[in-house]
């Protein structure tokens, strides 16, 4: 089964569920503190939070966490981590996350590298596509990765680790429903909602497009049928 793990109330799979053609299980560890076996899982998602890679002492599920990721990349179970799931990612594989380097904030695009052109996760999409960010931390790459996407802003866009593990920075998985709580957090945000929306909904229809080929081209690695 695919699990999904959601680090924060106020981050939800979005879009996500809305694709899945395949029974999921979502968790909720900040609330629980609990998280799925790796026995259980043919697949993981991690999503965003709000907070950092390393605030264990503040959430110390992220702990237990970053073992489990460490435990999924030995495995041939799909990992995908979104955002602070990329970053968990990068922490648990002994790489630096980095506060308030490389923040971006919108409807902003990316490319792929040469590599990522032909990369299992990234197939069918354009060499330049759309996507939404919401970070202020950003993450190094792990000894052994494979940076797969950059932006001018933010040249760690994407990478895999083995064969079977990736990081995001930016967010597949937004709708607008989302985009206006996120940007109620901050008074600065508030005041860019209709901005932040307007652009988001010149790009949505690809945007959606890209990201359920994103998805299915994870679960395709647990059933080449679908």
């Amino acid at each position: 089964m695919l699990h999904i793990i959601q680090n924060d109330p106020e981050v939800p799979p979005g879009n996500l569920t809305e694709h899945l053609t395949v029974p999921y299980r979502l968790h909720h560890p900040y609330r629980d503190g609990r998280l799925p076996d790796l026995g259980e899982m043919t697949a993981l998602i991690v999503l965003g939070g709000s907070m950092g890679a390393n605030d264990d002492a503040h959430h110390p599920f992220l702990t237990e966490l970053k073992r489990l990721i460490r435990e999924v990349v030995t495995t041939s179970v799909p990992y995908l981590g979104i955002c602070l799931g990329g970053q968990l990612l990068a922490a648990a594989l002994g790489a630096q996350v980095v506060s308030n380097r490389w923040e971006e904030l919108g409807t902003l695009e990316v490319q792929l590298t040469e590599v990522g052109q032909h990369d299992p996760l990234f197939a069918g999409l354009p060499q330049h596509f759309s996507t939404f960010q919401w970070h202020h931390d950003s993450f190094d790459l792990p000894d052994g990765a494979t940076l797969l996407a950059s932006s001018p802003a933010c040249p760690h866009q994407a990478f895999r680790v083995g064969e079977h593990a990736w990081g995001l920075q930016f967010h597949p998985e937004v709708t607008e429903a989302i985009i206006r709580s996120w940007a109620a957090w901050d008074p600065v945000t508030a005041q860019q909602t209709v901005a932040l929306v307007a652009a988001f909904g010149k790009q949505q229809t690809a945007y959606r497009q890209h990201s359920q080929r994103l998805l299915r081209n994870l679960l395709r690695l647990v059933d080449p049928r679908l």
